[in-house]
């Protein structure tokens, strides 16, 4: 892998600004409404995950209890 030079450090930045320059505000607002979406889908995965491991722990002491009872 070769060291990136300055014209090639150039061509990468103008090719980003151009793309970054032909961006409307509906395109903008698409790809923040899809990043947001994709960000509440993995909080939501996580809160679950979460929240299925402690109702896990609870119902395993609740048993462990109820058998300790008999």
């Amino acid at each position: 892998m070769s060291r990136l030079n300055m014209p090639d450090v150039t061509a990468y930045f103008t090719g980003a600004a151009s793309i970054g320059a032909s961006l409307t505000l509906t395109d903008i607002g698409a790809i923040v409404g899809i990043a947001i979406a994709v960000l509440g889908f993995l909080v939501n995965t996580i809160v679950t995950y979460r929240r299925d491991r402690r109702e896990q722990r609870e119902s395993d002491a609740k048993l462990a209890r109820m058998k300790k009872h008999l």
